[in-house]
């Protein structure tokens, strides 16, 4: 059975998604970069994560160069930042770290300064699929700031969690104190 690509996406598009930064290159003049919403937690032990990367993005070709990588997780004032990594402001490559604030991360990767997290990583496995690989990061340096409110993308827009929050009723009083880990 096969599922059209069009219908797939829309679907997708349904699915809030925390949007970071994966950045790799440690010199000026090699870093580049782009927008996701494809970065996850893998495992604690040791403290790891997964990127999904399209195979034709010029950081999918960096990353395996360099062998470390930073994802970023942004906040509601970086939207700009997400479209410019996105290639949606014509900006490329290592034009694209003008904006926002860098540092030199442990692996070396770019880490931006005020992300909500940022983790710097070496590259621990690959997996590839026909578009992407599915990249394995090992953390090396993480950093965070509890109260920047995260830019989350739903339905072609960027959002706060604080937007989405507005337009639901959550009823019982009492779902409200209800963490993830009273179901772990």
């Amino acid at each position: 059975m096969s599922v059209d690509a069009t219908d797939f996406k829309q679907a997708m598009r349904q699915c809030a998604g925390a949007v970071a930064l994966v950045t790799v290159g440690a010199e000026h003049g090699t870093r580049t970069g782009l927008t996701v919403t494809s970065a996850c937690s893998l495992s604690d032990s040791p403290p790891s994560l997964i990127v999904c990367v399209n195979r034709n993005a010029s950081a999918h070709t960096r990353i395996r160069e360099e062998g470390a990588f930073a994802i970023n997780f942004l906040h509601e004032g970086h939207a700009l930042l997400a479209l410019t990594f996105s290639g949606q402001k014509g900006v490329n490559g290592d034009d694209r770290f003008a904006f926002g604030e860098w540092k030199r991360g442990a692996t070396g990767a770019p880490v931006l300064i005020d992300a909500v997290a940022a983790f710097d990583c070496v590259l621990a496995q690959e997996f590839e699929t026909r578009t992407h690989s599915i990249f394995v990061g090992e953390v090396r340096g993480v950093s965070h700031a509890a109260t920047a409110a995260p830019l989350v993308y739903l339905r072609g827009h960027f959002h706060t969690p604080q937007e989405i929050r507005e337009t639901i009723s959550l009823g019982d009083l009492d779902a409200r104190h209800l963490s993830w880990t009273d179901f772990s």
